[in-house]
């Protein structure tokens, strides 16, 4: 039997990917706007992780109740998050579709990527079946079913045309600075920014990365490359329960009935206040 989203979603080596899905949200300034202007990165970059992983894991895993709960939660933080264009902005909506559509395509390619650079490919059957639940993460919001799109082939045309047509502008850049290079923030948490860099900078598009202003030079690609052969000896080898530590435990914070207080808000999950991110 093929296995489905279920079965790859709780591995929590895909959190290495957060940097990237981020930055790729971002690069897109109907989103990027938004999480510069709504967002807050800076002050409480832990928590915005927690409420993104406390709905993925909810849409995934959770019951009819937590799931309930957790999309009030996000829509009521959605709700004030929006812009009409105006000379200094292009404008945007948390609700609006097209925006969610890249978050939710952002993540699925990010998961896809880290999945298969740990566990090696996904045999096709496996990978058309995650590729069509991985559409609730949106449709549980506002994403209406048929904007995503048909099939693997329907997705990559429009995932090649979408990054070619990024270009990270001054809010996207200062959003980065302010996630990959943080003033505060938990100690340990400041530690691991290195990694975190490299993971990210190694795991963008050329395109996008240079965006960016990220640094990427020979040394750079050997580091990242000796890093992901690492975790790909390393990590499958953990006991499962290790593995899926991330998921018990934000389930486990979620409670049976939904969130507690804090727990997907204030912005709800993702990056900035548009729906699911990093």
């Amino acid at each position: 039997m093929a296995r489905g989203l279920a079965d790859i979603g709780a591995e929590g080596v895909l959190l290495a990917g957060a940097g990237r899905a981020i930055l790729m949200q971002i690069a897109n300034p109907a989103v990027g706007h938004g999480v510069a202007e709504h967002s807050n990165f800076a002050e409480r970059p832990l928590d915005r992780l927690r409420a993104t992983m406390t709905y993925v894991y909810a849409v995934i895993y959770g019951s009819d109740e937590q799931l309930a709960a957790v999309r009030r939660a996000v829509n009521r933080a959605h709700a004030p998050v929006r812009r009409s264009a105006d000379e200094g902005s292009t404008g945007y909506n948390a609700f609006d579709a097209q925006s969610q559509l890249w978050v939710v395509a952002t993540l699925y390619d990010t998961a896809v990527t880290v999945y298969e650079k740990v566990h090696g490919a996904l045999d096709d059957e496996t990978a058309d079946r995650v590729y069509r639940e991985y559409a609730r993460i949106g449709t549980a919001l506002q994403l209406p079913a048929e904007l995503w799109p048909a099939d693997r082939k329907a997705f990559a045309g429009y995932w090649d045309e979408s990054v070619r047509n990024l270009e990270p502008d001054a809010a996207a850049l200062r959003v980065a600075r302010e996630l990959l290079y943080p003033a505060g923030g938990p100690f340990l948490m400041r530690l691991s920014m290195p990694l975190v860099r490299l993971l990210t900078a190694g795991l963008l598009p050329e395109q996008i990365r240079a965006g960016f202003g990220l640094p990427w030079n020979a040394r750079d690609r050997r580091s990242f490359d000796g890093t992901m052969r690492l975790l790909a000896a390393a990590y499958p080898r953990l006991p499962e329960k290790a593995r899926h530590w991330p998921k018990n435990y934000y389930l486990g914070r979620l409670g049976p009935g939904g969130p507690g207080p804090g727990e997907c808000g204030p912005g709800g999950p993702g990056l900035g206040e548009f729906g699911p991110g990093e």
